[in-house]
This record gives C-alpha cells, structure tokens and sequence, in this order.
C-alpha cells in the first residue's frame, strides 16, 4: 500500500465562535491540542462512540476540500436544508497531490443525491445522461444497498480522494465485503478513503489507519483493540450470555 494520501493532514487554523458547541467535541480539542491530525495512509477509519464528533470532521474536510455538505461530487450543488457546521471554516487541509476524481457520500443525505441526479439528467444537456455514470438506471429503481454499491462500482473511477460517511447503514454484512473488495480495487488506482463507521467488518481493512475518537480525542488503535471488534466478538461468542445479562432485571 504505497499510495500516497492526497489528504495528508488536518489543521485546525481558524477561531471557533466562543458560544459554538463545536468546541465541547473531544475531536476539536484533541486538535486544539495537537494543532494536527495527521492521515499517512490511503484508507483512514474514523470510529467511535456516536457524539465524539467523527461525522462532525469528516463532513468538515469534504466541505472544506470543496464537496457539496450533502453529499455527491464537487459539482454538486444543491441543498435541501443547511445543517452543516461552520467547522470547515477553521480548517486548513495538508495536500499532498492531485486527485482526479472524488465523492462525499452521506448515507443519511443519499437520497437526496439520487433526486438530484434525476432532477439534472431531466434538465437539458449537452452531453449523455448522468445517471450513466452510476450504472444507467436510477440509484431511486434500487434497494438502498444496491444503490450504494452502484455508485462505488460505476461513479467511482480511482486517482480520487473518497470520503464515506457510515456506508454500512444500507449494507448487509455480505455487500460490506464486497465493498471492501470495491475500496481494494480503487487504492490500488491510487486512491484514499477516509470512512466514518461503526462497521468491524469494514475497519478490518489490512494496513488501514483507525482513528479512535472517545471523550479523550483521538488515538490510533489496532483493529482487534477497538471497542467494536471486542464487543462484537464478545457477543458473537456468546450471544445467550451476553443477552442474559444486558436483559436481566
């Protein structure tokens, strides 16, 4: 894996508004701390409990490397509601080369994605449609899950920098590794991703960095010490145990 990150770095650079609840994230203070966080390899997982702020940064770099805060390419531009935080703004991205391609996709914010590529292959043209970029029939004419494998295995084309925010929500463990198989095949295109998630089976990833958030920041953890990997495991040993107890009254 000797791709080189075309993110290679996030810096905190700018003022917070001092009422901003931005500033009660532990990611922002781990980055007030450490001034930086530093992506050194091609696929970068954010994971942690919710509320420590991983979808928070990883919606600030996409709005900050210039994707639309929903979702889509940097050519997208519509907006159904602006809930995005002004974090992006206090953010300096370290790049390290040129990506040709790239995407921010929101698994909460997908459909509005797919209606926006319908709305705009119903306006007029000059070129083909562009639903044919995404497999040729309309990411709404497919399950959830096939709608998100759709787009990683026709819009994305390698050289580009892919920024995924919990992209298991729509996939059955079954489609999770087939798109570890998608996310293999686009590194070796020399591509980097930097994914948000709760998923054990997409963290597996071989040589990927996982960037642990918890109330204490950020630290860089090895897969099988992740609080993912060990509750998972624990469950999966035993499931009547487990259930016995959290159940109990």
């Amino acid at each position: 894996m000797a791709v080189k990150p075309y993110i290679g770095a996030v810096k905190l650079t700018g003022e917070l508004s001092p009422d901003s609840y931005l500033a009660e994230l532990p990611v922002i203070r781990h980055l007030m701390r450490n001034k930086q966080l530093e992506l050194t390899r091609p696929v970068t997982f954010f994971v942690g409990e919710n509320g420590t702020g991983k979808s928070t940064l990883l919606e600030a770099i996409a709005v900050a490397y210039g994707f639309n805060p929903e979702g889509g390419t940097k050519n997208f531009n519509f907006s159904t509601e602006d809930s995005h935080s002004e974090l992006w703004q206090s953010l300096t991205l370290v790049k390290r080369g040129y990506a040709s391609d790239g995407f921010f996709l929101r698994a909460e914010s997908f459909y509005n994605v797919a209606s926006n590529i319908d709305q705009m292959d119903r306006g007029p043209s000059l070129g083909g449609r562009l639903v044919d970029s995404y497999g040729g029939v309309s990411l709404h004419h497919r399950s959830h899950g096939e709608s998100f494998l759709a787009l990683v295995q026709n819009r994305f084309g390698g050289h580009g920098v892919y920024l995924l925010d919990e992209p298991e929500a729509a996939l059955s463990p079954t489609r999770q590794l087939t798109l570890l198989a998608q996310i293999n095949e686009l590194v070796k295109r020399d591509s980097q991703f930097i994914i948000a998630t709760h998923s054990p089976i997409l963290m597996a990833y071989p040589g990927a960095e996982i960037l642990e958030f918890s109330g204490d920041g950020i630290r860089s953890a090895a897969y099988r010490e992740t609080e993912h990997y060990q509750i998972t495991r624990r469950f999966l040993e035993n499931p009547e145990r487990v259930l016995r107890y959290l159940l109990s009254e």
